[in-house]
């Protein structure tokens, strides 16, 4: 699983629609429908159920969710970290 793949399935989660949640993150609907497939694919696990041009999260894709959220999260504040240790706005007084 890949950072990329986690931001899109969150997007597509939220909005429940592949083409929306490609515009909101300014990429292609074959590049998110791609990466969809791709993580399913990585875990042999539908997230997804396809009703009509829309999606719902099924019951996996619900129980993963919120670690994803999680995960997200947990990575902008590593960047963040980090970003003050570059530039030298964090430490010990």
């Amino acid at each position: 699983m890949t950072l990329e793949q986690l931001r899109i399935f969150i997007a597509v989660a939220e909005r429940q629609h592949m083409t929306r949640a490609a515009q909101a993150l300014n990429i292609t609907q074959s590049a998110a429908s791609a990466a969809i497939a791709a993580l399913e694919a990585r875990h042999d696990a539908r997230l997804f159920d396809r009703v009509g041009r829309g999606l719902t999260l099924n019951p996996a894709g619900q129980a993963v969710l919120n670690t994803f959220r999680g995960m997200r999260n947990s990575m902008a504040v590593l960047s963040r970290e980090l970003d003050e240790l570059r530039l030298g706005s964090s430490g010990k007084l």
